[in-house]
């Protein structure tokens, strides 16, 4: 089944194959190298004032960074995320050095994920933002204090076999039609 996203207007193919699975190769082992162009596709993100307010913690399957993050999952995320190469926490600095709330700090390290996720998926990988997570325990177990705020965590890695997604709800999501909103409802 083609995962290619059926659009009102022609995009490039990159951005119209780009989605978000949760079904991993549980076997692919990825390292900083292979994300490296991803991470460097962030950096050069826009920010507001050049701040550049984003961080990232990497980990890779089978260390201990990686555990401390699956162990933060919640709900479904739980059962199928610990199966990609990498998750990744990603962190916005939501106060300025000055001491004044950045207020754009979130929308830009939304950008640095958005550039983050096109090069990974340029490079062969997938990509799985998640809100499902237990923010505090991220914090407290990687050592995430002000001005930085866990945001995000995403999933990084192949894509594996959707038949290896438990049931309940998740198999038929991954294998359902993409749909999205009509054009003339998202644009006034």
């Amino acid at each position: 089944m083609s995962r290619t996203a059926v659009t009102e207007a022609p995009i490039v193919d990159l951005l119209a194959t780009r989605w978000s699975p949760r079904s991993y190769d549980p076997t692919a082992v990825l390292t900083i190298d292979d994300l490296r162009a991803s991470f460097e596709a962030a950096r050069w993100a826009p920010s507001a004032n050049n701040l550049q307010p984003w961080q990232f913690i990497v980990g890779f399957r089978g260390d201990d960074t990686f555990n401390a993050i699956a162990g933060a999952l919640a709900g479904y995320n739980s059962a199928w995320a610990p199966d990609a190469a990498a998750l990744v926490v990603n962190l916005a600095e939501v106060v300025t050095a000055d001491g004044k709330p950045n207020t754009y700090a979130q929308y830009d390290l939304g950008q640095a994920v958005a550039h983050f996720t096109v090069q990974a998926t340029a490079d062969g990988y997938f990509v799985h933002q998640m809100g499902g997570y237990d923010a505090a325990a991220i914090a407290e177990k990687l050592g995430v204090e002000s001005p930085w705020e866990v945001t995000s965590v995403m999933t990084v890695g192949p894509r594996g076999d959707a038949d290896r997604l438990p049931e309940g709800g998740l198999y038929e999501r991954e294998v359902a039609p993409r749909v999205r909103k009509p054009l003339d409802e998202v644009v006034r």
